[in-house]
């Protein structure tokens, strides 16, 4: 697995990939209501198999949780799902459920298997390029939009 950190700054040429992150803030909200609200109701967990279908339907419908991929939000799922089997496991161990996050201070999503890929020192990330400048990297979007690391 590779894994690449980019520092983002706060610029108006940066706004799809700050909306692909709130996005991936605000279904994490709502995946971490659903939890509860399924708990409250039922007394039960909420198996990720369903939680996964639900949110698969309201991600069809909403233009803004379609900024980021499908796979993506399974990813977002399924971490949600390992912090409360590990609640579940050892609660007796002082380890607490997942809480809500604040959408702007949701910093980051996975991106499993598609949407991105490498050619030589190019990479891209579905339509994001990446160029690397020996230790430097810069995320290019376009015309100029950059990142430095």
């Amino acid at each position: 697995m590779k894994t690449l950190k980019f520092k983002l700054y706060n610029h108006k040429r940066n706004q799809f990939l700050k909306r692909s992150i709130n996005a991936a803030g605000v279904i994490y909200n709502h995946c971490i209501a659903l939890h509860r609200r399924y708990y409250r109701m039922w007394g039960k967990h909420l198996n990720c198999a369903k939680l996964q279908a639900h949110i698969a339907k309201l991600w069809k419908r909403n233009l803004f949780w379609q900024s980021i991929g499908s796979q993506a939000v399974e990813d977002i799922c399924q971490r949600i799902e390992k912090a409360y089997q590990l609640f579940f496991n050892h609660h007796k161990k002082r380890v607490r459920p997942s809480n809500f996050k604040k959408v702007h201070r949701y910093k980051s999503f996975t991106l499993k298997q598609a949407g991105f890929g490498s050619v030589g020192a190019r990479m891209a990330l579905s339509i994001l390029p990446i160029r690397t400048d020996g230790m430097r990297m810069r995320l290019r979007i376009s015309s100029g939009w950059g990142i430095d690391r």
